[in-house]
């Protein structure tokens, strides 16, 4: 797929997410997907798996987390969502690094700015 595209299929999972539309989030991220949590929280470590990425973001919704992002950039196999994250009621603005295989599935996620809005939210 081209940059393009998987700019586009980022766009939809985030619109998709914010809907809480769970299924159409997870329609392009590939089974062995990687989320990797920054900070120093219970919930920081590598989500392997749709499962324990679905697990994951069932407990942001918890504490109230959104997503609003602003700007989506693309290049090769690589988006990068500028976005502002917010938990309960603090925001913060992050940058989010999207990582697609060649069939287009993300196999990677990380996000950058915002873990100590998670380490609030999810003391060890």
């Amino acid at each position: 797929m081209s940059a393009a595209e998987l700019r586009e299929s980022a766009e939809r999972g985030y619109a998709a997410f914010g809907q809480g539309d769970a299924e159409a989030a997870m329609a392009n991220i590939a089974d062995s997907i990687q989320w990797v949590v920054g900070g120093d929280s219970s919930v920081s470590r590598v989500y392997s798996g749709k499962d324990e990425v679905m697990g994951f973001w069932g407990r942001l919704l918890e504490v109230g987390f959104s997503t609003n992002p602003s700007e989506f950039l693309a290049d090769g196999n690589r988006v990068v969502v500028l976005s502002t994250v917010s938990v309960a009621g603090e925001s913060r603005d992050v940058a989010d690094v999207l990582t697609y295989d060649g069939d287009g599935n993300l196999t990677r996620f990380q996000s950058f700015g915002g873990e100590d809005l998670l380490n609030q939210a999810f003391p060890k």
